[in-house]
């Protein structure tokens, strides 16, 4: 009798971690078959809801028994079941951060550091002619929503020449992986696409390099090519280059 229940344990823990790991993969998958171009990524984002479903199951399902198993001195499928816990967790997770994220940040995808006279795109504007998302900056509703979100984005200066600090911020961009659409010296314009890994969105920027007094003056905007939030994709994005352009700079 023993030995019958260490063996439905074993195999309850294997159907966890099978199940388990079935829905990790499934949810890696559900944005890499978008970025393949597989599917929409609506349905990128079912498959990942699904997953997390089954993922809490088989984690549930393998807590259970790994209780039993330890009861019943199963060490196999002791450790099989915690497995499947750990997995199962994992293809939870990712989904809830990205959820709290989303619920932390104000639904938007167009940030800029210039709310008032926004950088406008030019050569990427015929990349964006099927986009979802309209390259017309949102005006005044979008801003507050930016300014309480996101206080610290706003212009930079530096003290070097518009031609030389776009050269230094095309470096960069290159740095971050971005795909330079164009770099406008006499315009003072860089554009660029960036490419997210999981999912494979397109998102545009576009930096905007003006004379002040002493040097430049640097304004970015970046913006989703689709989905009304970008989880605050955007506003990391500018942080980031921004912080990478001072550090470029300073060094130099």
């Amino acid at each position: 009798m023993h030995q019958q229940q260490q063996k439905v344990m074993k195999t309850v823990a294997y159907l966890s971690l099978a199940l388990a790991t079935l829905c990790v993969l499934a949810a890696g998958l559900a944005g890499s078959g978008h970025k393949w171009g597989w599917w929409h990524f609506r349905v990128g984002f079912s498959i990942l809801r699904y997953a997390a479903y089954g993922g809490l199951a088989a984690a549930g399902l393998g807590a259970i028994s790994a209780l039993f198993a330890w009861w019943r001195e199963s060490v196999i499928a002791v450790v099989v079941a915690t497995l499947a816990v750990i997995v199962g967790v994992i293809t939870v997770a990712v989904p809830w951060s990205y959820l709290q994220l989303a619920r932390a940040v104000p639904p938007i995808h167009d940030i800029t550091t210039d709310t008032v006279e926004p950088p406008e795109f030019v050569a990427i504007l015929p990349l964006r002619a099927e986009a979802p998302n309209s390259s017309i900056y949102g005006g005044a509703e979008i801003a507050k929503q930016q300014h309480q979100a996101y206080p610290d984005l706003r212009s930079s200066r530096f003290k070097l020449s518009p031609a030389e600090l776009l050269k230094q911020a095309t470096e960069v961009a290159q740095s971050m992986g971005w795909q330079i659409i164009v770099a406008a010296p006499l315009e003072g314009r860089l554009e660029a696409t960036d490419t997210t890994f999981w999912f494979g969105f397109k998102d545009d920027i576009v930096v905007r390099i003006t004379p002040s007094e002493g040097g430049s003056r640097v304004d970015v905007r970046s913006v989703s090519r689709v989905g009304r939030s970008d989880v605050g994709a955007n506003a990391r994005r500018i942080r980031a280059f921004l912080e990478k352009l001072r550090a470029r700079v300073d060094s130099g």
